[in-house]
């Protein structure tokens, strides 16, 4: 079973809810890692805040996915315990890195970014369908609801930047 595919989502068949729970939580790394991707190789500082702002709410849903699948099993929650102390201590600073894309690059992303959420919202929705426990419910939702946002955020960034038309779109 294949979980990602090349520049897409999670693509994987789970049957047990904690799965499902690890399958949202990879589609929220590939998130995080390509909006992380986006602001280091950008120079527009308009679609980098939103590109941040995005990337926040990713970190936000991972971290909502994380708990609960630490919630739901035993084994994730005793290698939590076990784990806890190994992030004191104090954090090294990250390699700044920042070349110049191109204008056609960056809307490249936002449209790969668009078709990024659009994945999640299917995959989300479709777990709802799924899925019994009405807290595990609430998050798919609410994250979905975030996602479905993030689509029309960088609609709208993609609208201002490109020069070409989408019909009808405003």
């Amino acid at each position: 079973m294949s979980y990602t595919v090349k520049k897409g989502q999670p693509q994987g068949y789970p049957f047990y809810v904690t799965n499902k729970i690890r399958e949202a939580l990879i589609a929220e790394i590939y998130a995080i890692n390509g909006y992380a991707e986006h602001i280091a190789n950008s120079n527009m500082e308009d679609i980098n805040a939103t590109w941040r702002s995005i990337m926040d709410d990713e970190k936000k849903h991972y971290g909502w996915f994380l708990n609960l699948l630490r919630q739901y099993d035993p084994v994730q929650y005793k290698s939590y315990k076990d784990h806890i102390d190994d992030k004191l201590g104090p954090k090294d600073p990250m390699q700044k890195y920042k070349p110049d894309y191109t204008k056609q690059i960056i809307l490249n992303n936002i449209r790969d970014d668009i078709k990024g959420e659009l994945e999640a919202v299917i995959l989300y929705e479709q777990h709802l369908a799924q899925i019994s426990y009405q807290d595990i419910k609430d998050v798919f939702y609410a994250v979905a609801s975030e996602e479905k946002e993030h689509a029309e955020h960088l609609t709208q960034l993609l609208l201002k930047y490109d020069p070409d038309q989408y019909d009808s779109l405003e």
